[in-house]
């Protein structure tokens, strides 16, 4: 009986005391008032050798330790392989204009960088529209949200999109909508 491990299970939404009080009407009493603090978003950064506009060429497919007992590896790593394939397609293209902009730079006065500059919106934008539909599809139901964020980087000051996945509280079933 000595010897018995104990597995602490790991909930995203734990209650925390905050330093504010609520005062009931009835009795005058002072109870704390609680509130659900969420675990910290998970961030995967770009792990490709291509990047158009702080946007990379792929995303890293290591699966996170904090995604434990939330998702599958099959379900994570196919939402990161739709990413991956469809920013493999559009970055190197994005980079062809790029370069092609920079040697027509000075006869067109800059207009030249335009196209890569619609590219890669419209890049971002096929990107959401993919984590949009994985985060209806299955994300959602299980409270986690996939999205595209701009962050720096950790050793300059140089921005990079990463796909951050933040948990989100359970619905309230006592609360109406």
């Amino acid at each position: 009986m000595e010897e018995l491990d104990i597995i602490a299970e790991q909930h995203p939404l734990e209650l925390t005391g905050i330093n504010h009080y609520q005062i009931i009407d009835d009795n005058n009493d002072i109870v704390p008032t609680y509130a659900a603090r969420l675990a910290e978003p998970i961030i995967i950064r770009g792990a490709g050798h291509i990047t158009v506009f702080a946007l990379n060429n792929k995303f890293d497919e290591e699966y996170p330790q904090a995604l434990n007992y939330k998702v599958s590896r099959d379900e994570y790593q196919e939402t990161i392989k739709r990413i991956n394939t469809l920013l493999r397609k559009n970055v190197p293209m994005n980079f062809k204009w790029l370069l092609f902009g920079c040697i027509c730079c000075c006869c067109t006065f800059g207009l030249s960088l335009c196209p890569v500059l619609c590219l890669n919106k419209r890049s971002k934008n096929a990107v959401n529209e993919v984590l949009d539909w994985e985060n209806a599809r299955l994300y959602h139901k299980i409270g986690l949200h996939w999205h595209l964020a701009k962050q720096k980087c950790s050793n300059s000051t140089v921005q990079e999109y990463v796909l951050m996945i933040e948990f989100r509280p359970p619905l309230s079933l006592s609360h109406p909508d």
